[in-house]
């Protein structure tokens, strides 16, 4: 259909000049308009002779000189004439302008051309409602189909052939409609083609998944009864694919933060319980040295709950809230070091090539962290290559001038330093590839993995401040690409040889009070304190702390609290004691990440961190460099 065909049915004819016909006119379809006239003269060879003033009008001023293309057809036209013929005509167009021309020859062989131009043409009657539906239909960016009583395709407009079918017109005529739906959804919409309305006036709809499962998209389709045939029905599709997408990238966004708050409050009472058991085993190893008959007891209780503790830690890492503690390093410097306990990892059969990038910038990680996501990607690298294989770590330093998008994750533009885990192994396939950061999701045999691995990976990245993409072909291999922000600020000092000063002697004096809900670790941190000779006073909540310390006005020197407490939480706890105690040094403990912590606390600086679950060893050293600062340049 003509752009205008519409505009025609509904708002009448439209001539060149821009004005609206008359009815006559329309319906003649000849604008009322004089035609125009000229005459040119040509020699018997097709040369130009003259023209008059009315050529200009028709033909413009180039043709009254002779030139032009409409002057070189009379010429072509002359050429191809008959030499018997005393007259012959041609049409010509000029411009969108329809020209019939007289040749008359003359008998010196001079040829006369009479020109009469007649108006454009007015645009054609207005098309019929049906007719204008009809070509509507044709290129709408929805489908149309039309199917008889056995379900066949009599008719269907481009956007079915382009989306279901191979292409072109007319390519699914006379093919079963029903297989271009999923097995699945066939009876739904067996029903709702039976229940359409006999009357045509109202449609039923459904939801539908089209395809074979191979190349899924989904469609709501509307299904009318035409009144012409009542036998026979219309199918309307409309592509909701990209909605369907969406919505399900929504629903597992919500299923991931459910998941990730559960694991997040499992893993902080996991702490709790963790800190209790590590602390009292290590109060029990105080009276029970090497050798003692219980001591092996101990060390397996002890071992398994370091054990525990690394899976909670992992659970954290997944929803985001692990301890870090970032540092400024050199990333040649790690890859380079941990390199050596990667080739005995994957042993003989896998070669491990490092190239490092020029000109690294460094990062601001958690050292640890980073080698733990290394690792993991290395060991399920080593496990895809059971025939021996080839992985091949890479560094470089990239600047994206443009979001970088894979799947929900948007990576925004800017300088990063980029490490790729490339193996040669068996690679996953697409679906493989949506889920692989999903936390429980492996495709391991049952007991060979947890399906933690590359979720916490994933986790620790994004604390970073980084992305973490995949790219796999099956049978060829599998790129994990890590992008970390490049560090534009100063090289941080590390404190590192003062706190180790203090393993030596860990007494200390002063007055502590320790505020903690949790009886097991409120009971564990006084008993260690106090056999370090501090003072502790004990608060089993915010609102107790602040009551002890309005009747009782004690000098304290620190104050150690927990951070998840009912009612009154640490951050506000240390808001309402420095109102009166300004310079109050503070630990906090937690099992969630310091970062967090840190957005809520005003003064955060002056505020030391202590992870759960901690060691007897770990308290005592948190709260002496609290209570007894170290220089660290000294």
């Amino acid at each position: 259909m003509k752009g205008t065909a519409i505009w025609r049915a509904l708002a009448g004819v439209w001539t060149p000049q821009g004005h609206a016909a008359d009815a006559s006119a329309a319906a003649s379809g000849v604008a009322p308009q004089a035609p125009d006239r000229g005459q040119v003269r040509l020699g018997a060879d097709g040369r130009f002779l003259e023209a008059d003033a009315g050529v200009a009008e028709i033909l413009g001023e180039a043709g009254a000189r002779g030139e032009g293309k409409s002057i070189a057809r009379l010429r072509l036209a002359v050429l191809k004439r008959d030499p018997s013929e005393a007259e012959f005509h041609e049409a010509i167009d000029h411009e969108g302008r329809q020209i019939d021309v007289m040749l008359r020859v003359a008998e010196d062989g001079t040829i006369t051309a009479d020109l009469e131009a007649l108006a454009r043409p007015a645009a054609s009657p207005p098309e019929s409602i049906a007719e204008v539906v009809t070509d509507a239909l044709e290129f709408a960016p929805i489908g149309a189909v039309r199917i008889d009583a056995g379900g066949k395709i009599v008719g269907h407009n481009r956007f079915v052939s382009g989306w279901l079918g191979p292409g072109g017109r007319n390519a699914l005529l006379g093919h079963d409609f029903m297989p271009l739906v999923a097995e699945q959804d066939r009876d739904r919409l067996r029903q709702v083609l039976a229940d359409a309305d006999p009357d045509g006036e109202t449609s039923k709809s459904v939801d539908v998944v089209m395809g074979d499962g191979e190349a899924e998209r989904f469609a709501s389709i509307f299904v009318r009864r035409p009144q012409s045939n009542r036998d026979q029905r219309v199918i309307y599709l409309i592509d909701v694919s990209e909605q369907r997408s969406l919505e399900l990238q929504f629903a597992q966004s919500q299923k991931m933060q459910a998941v990730g708050q559960l694991a997040g409050g499992v893993a902080h009472d996991f702490n709790n319980l963790l800190t209790a058991m590590t602390g009292y085993c290590d109060l029990l190893l105080q009276r029970h040295r090497a050798g003692d008959q219980s001591f092996a007891d101990v060390m397996q209780i002890k071992q398994n709950a370091n054990r525990a503790a690394n899976l909670v830690r992992q659970l954290l890492a997944f929803s985001r809230q692990q301890t870090l503690i970032p540092r400024v390093v050199d990333l040649t410097e790690i890859l380079s070091d941990l390199s050596h306990l990667l080739r005995r990892l994957i042993g003989e059969t896998i070669t491990l090539d490092l190239e490092h990038g020029r000109d690294l910038r460094p990062v601001r990680v958690d050292p640890g962290q980073l080698e733990q996501v290394i690792i993991n990607l290395v060991v399920n690298a080593r496990d895809a290559m059971s025939g021996g294989g080839r992985i091949a770590m890479r560094t470089g330093l990239t600047e994206t001038v443009r979001p970088l998008r894979q799947g929900d994750e948007v990576m925004p533009a800017g300088e990063y330093v980029l490490i790729e885990v490339i193996d040669t192994g068996t690679g996953m396939p697409p679906d493989v590839q949506k889920r692989i950061f999903e936390p429980f999701f492996t495709t391991k045999d049952l007991g060979q993995g947890t399906g933690l691995g590359l979720s916490t990976a994933f986790g620790i990245i994004k604390q970073f401040g980084g992305y973490m993409f995949v790219d796999s072909t099956l049978d060829v291999g599998t790129t994990f690409s890590i992008y970390l922000p490049a560090w534009n600020g100063e090289v941080e000092v590390s404190v590192g040889d003062g706190l180790r000063r203090l393993d030596t002697d860990l007494s200390g004096t002063g007055t502590v009070l320790l505020v903690e809900d949790e009886d097991p670790v409120r009971l564990f941190a006084a008993r260690a304190l106090r056999g370090k000779g501090y003072t502790v006073l004990e608060a089993r909540s915010g609102e107790a702390a602040l009551e002890l310390l309005k009747a009782e006005n004690p000098d304290i020197d620190l104050m150690v609290t927990d951070v998840m407490m009912p009612g009154m939480d640490g951050p506000a706890l240390i808001r309402e004691v420095r109102k009166d105690r300004p310079t109050l040094s503070v630990v906090c403990i937690s099992g969630y990440s310091e970062d967090a912590l840190r957005q809520r606390i005003a003064d955060a600086e002056s505020v030391a961190f202590l992870p759960k679950p901690f060691s007897l060893k770990q308290l005592a050293q948190a709260v002496k460099h609290a209570t007894q600062p170290v220089d660290p340049g000294s």
